[in-house]
Parts: C-alpha cells; sequence; structure tokens
C-alpha cells in the first residue's frame, strides 16, 4: 500500500517482513481498523502472548512479561481519545541476569515479544526481537558519585512524560531545583553504548544503563522526574571526560 508517511525506503507499508541481519520478524495487519468492540482483556491477551511466544520459539524462562500497552483511536489534533481502546498490547521482555530490556514493545525495537489485538481478538500487530547474545566481559558498576558527577555535569537524559508537549521547558525549568533526590534506580539493557552514537545497524554492544526516579525540589513546589544515567564505571568516566 502506498503511504506516503511510511519510514521504509520502498515508501511502501512494510506489512510482514523478516530481516535476519537484525533478528527482528514483524508484522502490521493491513486491515486494522479503528473498532473498539470486544477489545480482549488484558487476561486475554497475556495468555495469547504466551501461547503465540512460545510457538514463535521464544523460551519462556528467558522472557518476563512486562508491559501491558493501550492504542487509542485518535481526534482531529491526533490526540488520544482515551474512551476509545482499538488495541491492547503486551510485552515479553527479554532478560540478561534477572534485568530487563527497556522499553513497552510498541516504543521500538526492543528484544523480546509484543503482540498487540484488535476488536474482536483479531492480531494488529507483533514482533519477536532475539538477536545472538554472547557476554563479552564483566565491568565495575558507577559509584554514586560518578552518577551525581553525571547529573551536575548535564551528562543524563532526562525522559519525557506520556504525551508530554512541553518538555522543554519542563527540562529548562529543572535548571531552578534546589535539591534533586534519587528515590530508585533500575537497571535496563539496550542496545548499543551509553552516550555514543551507534556506528552500524543493529548495534554490536548490548549494555546496561539506569533509569532513575527523583523528586526536583524548587523550594515552593516538587516534581517527579525520569532520568537515564550511566550505570558502568567506564562509561560514566567517559562522559564526565567529554
Amino acid at each position: 500500500m502506498d503511504d506516503p508517511d511510511c519510514n521504509c525506503p520502498c515508501a511502501h507499508v512494510c506489512n510482514f517482513s523478516i530481516r535476519p541481519y537484525e533478528a527482528i520478524l514483524s508484522f502490521f495487519s493491513p486491515i486494522q481498523n479503528t473498532l473498539t468492540n470486544q477489545i480482549p482483556s488484558d487476561e486475554t491477551v497475556a495468555q495469547m502472548a504466551w501461547h503465540y511466544a512460545f510457538q514463535l520459539g521464544v523460551e519462556p524462562a528467558q522472557v518476563v512479561q512486562k508491559c501491558l500497552t493501550l492504542h487509542f483511536n485518535l481526534d482531529a489534533n491526533d490526540d488520544k481519545l482515551t474512551n476509545q481502546i482499538c488495541g491492547r498490547g503486551v510485552f515479553l521482555s527479554r532478560q540478561l541476569d534477572a534485568i530487563l530490556f527497556l522499553g513497552t514493545g510498541d516504543d521500538g525495537w526492543n528484544e523480546g515479544f509484543w503482540i498487540e489485538f484488535g476488536a474482536y481478538g483479531q492480531i494488529r500487530s507483533f514482533s519477536p526481537n532475539w538477536p545472538n547474545l554472547e557476554r563479552y566481559e564483566n565491568q565495575q558498576t558507577a559509584s554514586p558519585e560518578q552518577i551525581m558527577a553525571c547529573i551536575r555535569a548535564h551528562k543524563i537524559i532526562v525522559l519525557p512524560n506520556p504525551d508530554e508537549k512541553i518538555y522543554f521547558e519542563r527540562v529548562k525549568a529543572l535548571a531552578n531545583a534546589k535539591i534533586l533526590t534519587i528515590t530508585k534506580i533500575t537497571p535496563y539493557y539496550g542496545e548499543g553504548v551509553y552516550g555514543e552514537q551507534p556506528e552500524q545497524t543493529p548495534p554490536k554492544w548490548v549494555t546496561p544503563f539506569a533509569e532513575l526516579e527523583a523528586v526536583a525540589d524548587f523550594g515552593n513546589s516538587n516534581a517527579t522526574v525520569r532520568l537515564f544515567s550511566p550505570l558502568l564505571s567506564l562509561d560514566a568516566a567517559r562522559m564526565l571526560a567529554k
């Protein structure tokens, strides 16, 4: 199907693709619609996801059910109509040493298995992403002092909130915070090296990084913020040396 908004070089919607070099198989239904009738429940979606993942050769012990996702119809301004769910999906994240991969499955190529169902249980799309991985080396994790130094040196990434339209204004306002308190650190794996643009597709490395949950204290108000930070000591030192 011709699609002027398609990002593929061929300018056609790729309904089914197999990319051995990237270890990705993907399907996008050509007859997706905006119907909201009989969307499967969370429990049904999860059950069917595990069933189809097993059929595609995904080892159950190597994935963890991570995120349930919703697909909404849009209004004339491309804003979500939260009362019109037309798809429900789930992401079975690959795990390495009990650490999951980042993402929800529908927000990019995340290692694991993602599937979405629409009206009457029709499969809208799915994608197993499963490259072969070999352990390369163990590295020391960054110290709290290194992570704090990266924050002070602006070597971290402030994550946008869902559907946020004032991201840059919020990031600018964070400079006025008097105290930033880290309340939670969650490690994730991701493709590539933190802070480095990959030279090839797919990236050669899979490396860990950290998601930080923090509270910014402005003196008269507080705001919750999520950050990406290097998790390896070598990555933190490299970022601080730039």
